[in-house]
Parts: structure tokens; C-alpha cells; sequence
């Protein structure tokens, strides 16, 4: 069996549990979360979240790509999220003082050139600043608020950062 496989059982395992239940499309906090994909961070418990709380858009390393900007646009304008929350964390796996290291790591076993930025960073709370600063200054986003914080993949604290 697969890891796949193994999701299959468990969903069949979580539709006998939790039946169906009509949610809302919109988000009940109007809350948007820009984060890492990293498997570590459990949002829902770490933040009191619930299913149809808030919409978590992730990726490697929490980046405001054009396709986070894209969800981010879409969340607010079709949904009505108001606020978001950049979540950058811990020992993170792009959290490396050169991105050029890194890059050529990755070429060299892909064989190949990669046609976009990585997004390495050397400091995890001017990385999230500049998250933060880059949303804010978006023309197509309009969120009420955008505050930034990293989370300690170990102890579980979310710490907001300044600035």
C-alpha cells in the first residue's frame, strides 16, 4: 500500500465519522493565512481554528508568489476575507544563507535549470517583514489588516514580529 492508499482509507474512516455538513464558502473569521507547506505546522490546533474558520494558502516557504497573491485577491474579493496573517517558522528548509547554494543543489540532481526563484532567506523574521511589507504594498490587495509572526516548529508558540 501507498501513502495515497493509506488517505483513502482514512477519508472513507472520517466520511463514516463526520456525516455531511453544509459549510460556507466564506470563512466565518475572515481571516486569510499565508504559510509554509512544511507538514509541521498544524494551523487548525495551533491557532483554534475550525473547518470554514479561515483560508490557509501555502507554499514553499509562505512566499507572496503571484499565485499566493492570486489566492489572496480571490480570497478577499469573492470570499470577503479581511485580514492575513503571514506564518513563516523555525528551521525552515529555505532557510539558507545563499540562494545560489541552493539553486545549483537543485539543478545539479534535476539535470536541469529551474525557471523560478526559490526564495531562500538567511533570516526568518526579515524575511517575514518583507512578506508582510510586499502584501501590503499589493495594488490588487486590500486586506484591513496584514500582520506577520513565526511559528517555533518545536514548542508550538506563534510569535508576532515587529515592523
Amino acid at each position: 500500500m501507498t501513502a495515497i492508499d493509506d488517505v483513502l482509507l482514512a477519508n472513507d474512516a472520517y466520511v463514516s465519522a463526520h456525516g455531511h455538513r453544509a459549510l460556507a464558502t466564506e470563512p466565518r473569521r475572515r481571516l486569510a493565512v499565508l504559510t509554509c507547506m512544511d507538514s509541521r505546522l498544524d494551523l487548525f490546533g495551533a491557532f483554534g481554528l475550525e473547518l470554514g474558520d479561515a483560508h490557509l494558502i501555502r507554499n514553499a516557504g509562505g512566499l507572496a508568489t503571484e499565485d499566493a497573491v492570486r489566492s489572496l485577491v480571490l480570497s478577499q474579493q469573492l470570499l470577503g476575507t479581511e485580514d492575513v496573517m503571514v506564518v513563516h517558522h523555525s528551521r525552515c528548509g529555505l532557510e539558507h544563507p545563499d540562494e545560489a547554494i541552493v539553486r545549483d543543489r537543485l539543478e545539479a540532481a534535476l539535470g536541469q535549470p529551474l525557471p523560478f526563484a526559490l526564495g531562500a532567506f538567511a533570516d526568518v523574521e526579515a524575511d517575514v517583514r518583507a512578506t508582510v511589507a510586499t502584501l501590503r504594498a499589493h495594488p490588487l490587495l486590500r486586506a484591513r489588516e496584514v500582520r506577520g509572526f513565526v511559528f517555533d516548529v518545536d514548542s508550538g508558540r506563534l510569535v508576532e514580529v515587529a515592523g
